[in-house]
């Protein structure tokens, strides 16, 4: 086991043990959640609306997995991105309120399903990385191409408090990566401005024929 592998297992470790108890919603969040049923979709707030862009731009804190008002914001938060036809992925800063929930289409997987990941941590990153076109649900006509790396180890709870961890790599790791940079208040308009300032050497990738 390499040593970025190990490391990966450690981060794992801590954050399955220390799963904050304390994470209650605020009282204006839970007129949010529970203004509409679980099919209702909750409004994208729009970085060109100075008050919703301050909270897209805000770090978001931990959810409790099996509590009754998770399951309505991640509901929700489906109907919310099956609504807009064609996102690929959302997280709950992108319905106004910061929590560390995402949903991720799943182009890795048959039929490409939707799945939902609770309190979600990448714990390992390759360093080779893709170059890639990414949108913004949040950010109107904003396109630009971004670097992300080919492949993550990720660790997440489902609703009913289940510890998981997997490996994942394509344009389903960069969803994945997108969208949890969302829970610490990074946006694509900002990261560009990042990586204008950092350098990237192209490498070609070979494998070994039998």
């Amino acid at each position: 086991m390499t040593s970025t592998i190990k490391f990966g297992w450690l981060l794992f470790m801590l954050f399955s043990s220390v799963l904050p108890a304390q994470q209650k919603y605020t009282p204006s969040e839970l007129v949010l959640i529970r203004n509409g049923d679980m099919d209702t979709a909750l409004e994208i707030p729009q970085t060109t609306d100075s008050l919703q862009h301050a909270v897209l731009l805000q770090t978001s804190q931990d959810a409790i997995p099996e509590n009754a008002d998770t399951k309505r914001l991640v509901m929700r938060m489906k109907a919310a991105l099956l609504a807009t036809k064609s996102g690929v992925g959302i997280a709950a800063p992108q319905v106004g309120i910061n929590r560390n929930i995402i949903w991720v289409k799943r182009f890795d997987q048959p039929n490409t399903p939707f799945g939902y990941y609770i309190n979600p941590v990448i714990l390992w990153r390759s360093k080779l990385q893709n170059l890639g076109p990414e949108g913004d649900l949040s950010i109107p006509d904003f396109r630009d191409q971004f670097y992300r790396s080919k492949v993550i180890q990720v660790a997440y709870y489902d609703l009913e408090r289940k510890k998981h961890t997997e490996i994942v790599e394509g344009f389903t790791a960069v969803i994945f990566q997108h969208e949890i940079d969302h829970l610490f208040g990074i946006l694509i308009s900002n990261k560009i401005k990042e990586q204008q300032n950092q350098l990237f050497e192209k490498v070609d990738a070979y494998h070994l024929l039998p």
